[in-house]
């Protein structure tokens, strides 16, 4: 479940796998075009205007019934709802 993919050297796990009360602050954004119909620049810039961005304090607060699909994430004070498909571009640690 764990990436080497921060600039540190520090794990990150993208916010899609990890699980109802996980806590953690995000590396950075890897938007991907195969989430979505939407291009990768796209997706990180509505990512950018949720309030996600480098340095912020994540925490996932509920899980959908169905496939634990959407997650409601707090991210600085703020809780917003993500597809797990969207959330896979955000990478914490």
């Amino acid at each position: 479940m764990q990436h080497q993919n921060s600039f540190d050297g520090r794990p990150t796990v993208p916010l899609g796998r990890a699980l109802k009360g996980f806590r953690g602050e995000i590396a950075r954004i890897a938007a991907d075009t195969t989430v979505s119909s939407l291009s990768a620049d796209e997706i990180e810039r509505r990512l950018i205007e949720l309030g996600f961005v480098e340095g912020a304090e994540v925490q996932i607060l509920h899980e959908g019934l169905f496939g634990h699909d959407p997650i409601a994430v707090r991210v600085n004070g703020a809780t917003v709802a993500l597809r797990r498909r969207e959330a896979m571009a955000i990478l914490a640690y």
